[in-house]
């Protein structure tokens, strides 16, 4: 029976983490660059074959980037993408924190 006071977490803002999958931070780098390949596809009206031609990859596998199915990609692969979609991308490093001590992704 569900109870009428369920207990409530704050999320950490990463859903793998959240639920103790193995590496969540890269399942979460690989969720944030995945959407941000979907948008730039959208904004700039490509069909997914087009957007496969300017990546060097199969509609197959651009349909599976912008469903979020990139468990079989690399963080190296997808920034090949962005790049290839005209884009830089920045890696950091700064002094760990107790609270994220991981892997972080900023996205604009």
């Amino acid at each position: 029976m569900l109870s009428r006071n369920p207990e409530i977490e704050e999320s950490s803002g990463n859903i793998w983490a959240d639920v103790g999958a193995p590496d969540a931070e890269e399942r979460m780098a690989k969720a944030l660059l995945s959407r941000w390949i979907d948008k730039q596809i959208v904004s700039r009206d490509l069909t997914q074959i087009e957007a496969a031609e300017l990546m060097g990859l199969s509609q197959p596998e651009v349909s599976k980037v912008v469903r979020g199915r990139v468990s079989g990609f690399s963080l190296e692969r997808l920034t090949r993408m962005i790049n290839a979609l005209g884009h830089d991308v920045r890696i950091s490093v700064t002094p760990k924190t107790e609270e994220r001590a991981h892997l972080l992704v900023a996205t604009p």
